[in-house]
């Protein structure tokens, strides 16, 4: 049985080719661009941190940290 299954994969410029024709040239170039975007976002950054997280996870304080001027519950000491 195994020999009887065969993968079938298209080249690259065959799947793009295949989607310009289906979707067209703008849509597939937006989409290409949105995914790049996507996947160079999915890394950890931490510059969105406040302070409390960066210490926390053991990281120096960041000067201009956001959300410093909001109150959290959490932040009240006992």
């Amino acid at each position: 049985m195994r020999e009887a299954q065969f993968l079938v994969v298209d080249t690259l410029a065959a799947t793009v080719d295949e989607l310009c024709r289906k979707f067209g040239v703008w849509k597939t170039t937006g989409a290409l661009i949105l995914a790049a975007w996507r996947r160079r976002q999915m890394k950890n950054q931490m510059s969105h941190l406040p302070n409390r997280m960066l210490r926390d996870i053991g990281l120096p304080e960041s000067e201009n940290a956001p959300g410093e001027a909001r109150f959290f519950p959490w932040d009240v000491r006992f």
